[in-house]
């Protein structure tokens, strides 16, 4: 009489999905910090030098976003400013898109779970009254199973929200750091600070 179970895995299977995803991009965000302020100075040291092949395996060697910003300025640093300005920009978008990724996905769980739990508990009572109203008169204690586990349902709804809206907070308010972190550096690079040309 359970119909409610159904629900229930569903729910299971986004509960570990929201896990895998949190781990994952947590994972990523971790690994794009950088004390940017030191490496555009170590790429600018490099690139006063003259050596801009040098200077770009630094950055390439560096899988961070604020390095593939210093690199895409690097390869325009001798074409007009507004080409160099559009690169640095379309760069920044495209590393803010990919630190992002899979976030959305994250929201969505903590935004749908209860009303997966919600529909699978409506669920179970629906089929307990038409049980009820159409077939033989049912045990008591099997009317209370079912009523429990589809209530069950809803609770694991919340249990699934719960964790993950918290897993999806964290992780905007680290994305946000970092998104600060790669402005500020993209505005420094336009800047100039790592584009000195070797005379300098």
């Amino acid at each position: 009489m359970n119909a409610g179970s159904v629900f229930f895995w569903i729910l299971a299977a986004m509960g570990a999905a929201a896990a895998v995803m949190f781990v994952e991009r947590l994972v990523e965000l971790l690994r794009s910090q950088i004390d940017w302020q030191a490496f555009l100075k170590g790429v600018s040291n490099v690139l006063a030098t003259g050596n801009e092949e040098e200077a770009l395996a630094i950055c390439e060697d560096t899988p961070v976003p604020v390095a593939n910003v210093a690199a895409a300025a690097i390869r325009h640093r001798r074409g007009p400013a507004q080409a160099l300005k559009e690169a640095v920009e379309a760069q920044t978008r495209s590393e803010i898109g990919r630190l992002d990724r899979r976030l959305a996905s994250l929201g969505a769980i903590a935004q749908i779970s209860p009303l997966v739990g919600l529909l699978g508990t409506i669920a179970g009572f629906i089929k307990t009254m038409t049980v009820l109203s159409s077939g033989p008169v049912v045990p008591r204690q099997e009317l209370l199973s079912s009523a429990v586990g589809s209530m069950g349902v809803a609770a694991a709804g919340l249990a699934v929200a719960i964790p993950a809206t918290a897993m999806y907070i964290a992780l905007r308010a680290r994305l946000a750091r970092i998104v600060s972190d790669l402005e500020s550096a993209a505005a420094e690079i336009e800047s100039g600070v790592v584009l000195r040309e070797a005379a300098e």
